[in-house]
């Protein structure tokens, strides 16, 4: 048996013990500071406050203030926090932790350089952590919170630089409802899912842009917008240098995003209509990183375009998104901007 903490009570960060916890291992869940309530509410009863899901009976809890007990002879840290709280992550836990403790992290995003660079969140950290070295290892793929807590199966990517602390942390999670690859290509893997978040967000403008047409649910024009998507990630991925193949995790998880994410409702409201600064007043609460992702990634896109690193044209959908989220463009769906010819 192994002990496997988790800082972060949110979601995810939650239902990614559930497998760990079925196996047999100790789960013990930190909350942040932002996370008291959902620690109290699952100590009392059992439930998580927002997934709204029985949590193992095995599962312990800790708020923050009780980190080095929850971290006391752990195997294995999980960051369970939210792309907003990165860097609290890295100041408030990552520097104080013994670098023979492996550390898998759930969030899924990227930072941009003002060289028009996209890195990783691992990269992210092992930067800013200087001489120490931690094994900083992630996961992607098509997998929701509450999905994974129904026990539902997906199959994710775990990613890192070292195959063999792959390989064991692996071990502790795999079950038959969530199976799991891995991969050296940290890059590749992160990006290709934290990419889907801005793409998720366009695909879903179709939804709306349907309902306040006639009210019905149409599918071509997701399709089209879903295909235009996975195009466009797939020269992202070109561009940061990440594997070609990565972009089955992107694509999965922008299916399961589209159908199932908070994402779907932002995207929505902006096809039925209304203003970015409006729809975001009606999710008030509502966390959305693909407000995050999209804002990072087409300004680092548009900075290569300005060094005639890329095209405009060849993300004209990205860059649509970012006219919407950031300059107070309506949306107008750039279909032909689309169309290409190819001959062999």
């Amino acid at each position: 048996m192994a002990v496997i903490t988790i800082v972060g009570a949110g979601m995810m960060g939650s239902s990614i013990g559930i497998p760990a916890a079925e196996n047999g291992n100790e789960v013990r869940l930190v909350g942040t500071p932002l996370d008291s309530e959902i620690i109290r509410h699952a100590k009392a009863t059992g439930e998580h406050l927002t997934l709204k899901r029985k949590l193992p009976e095995s599962y312990r809890y800790y708020p923050f203030e009780q980190l080095n007990q929850a971290l006391a002879g752990a195997d294995l840290l999980v960051s369970g926090v939210s792309s907003f709280g990165v860097d609290w992550f890295l100041e408030n836990v990552l520097r104080t932790l013994p670098e023979t403790l492996p550390v898998l992290a759930v969030t899924k995003g990227m930072i941009d350089r003002e060289d028009g660079a996209l890195i990783p969140y691992p990269h992210y950290y092992r930067e800013k952590l200087g001489t120490r070295h931690l094994s900083l290892n992630a996961v992607g793929g098509p997998c929701t919170s509450y999905e994974l807590a129904d026990r539902d199966p997906t199959y994710v990517a775990f990613c890192g630089e070292d195959i063999q602390i792959l390989r064991r942390i692996k071990a502790l999670f795999e079950t038959s409802y969530y199976n799991i690859s891995l991969s050296t290509d940290v890059i590749g893997v992160e990006c290709a899912v934290a990419m889907k978040n801005a793409y998720a967000l366009a695909v879903t403008l179709a939804v709306g842009m349907a309902q306040k047409r006639d009210g019905k649910l149409h599918y071509n024009s997701q399709a089209a917008l879903f295909a235009q998507s996975v195009r466009e990630m797939r020269r992202l991925l070109s561009l940061v240098g990440g594997g070609d193949e990565n972009i089955v995790y992107g694509a999965g998880d922008l299916y399961v995003t589209v159908f199932g994410g908070r994402t779907r409702l932002i995207g929505t409201l902006l096809g039925e209509g209304l203003s970015f600064e409006k729809a975001m007043e009606k999710l008030s609460g509502v966390t959305l990183e693909s407000i995050v992702i999209a804002t990072r990634t087409a300004r680092a896109v548009r900075r290569l375009i300005a060094r005639g690193a890329v095209r405009e044209e060849d993300f004209p959908l990205l860059l649509h998104v970012d006219e919407i989220i950031n300059r107070g463009a309506s949306v107008e769906i750039p279909w032909k901007a689309f169309e290409t010819e190819s001959v062999r």
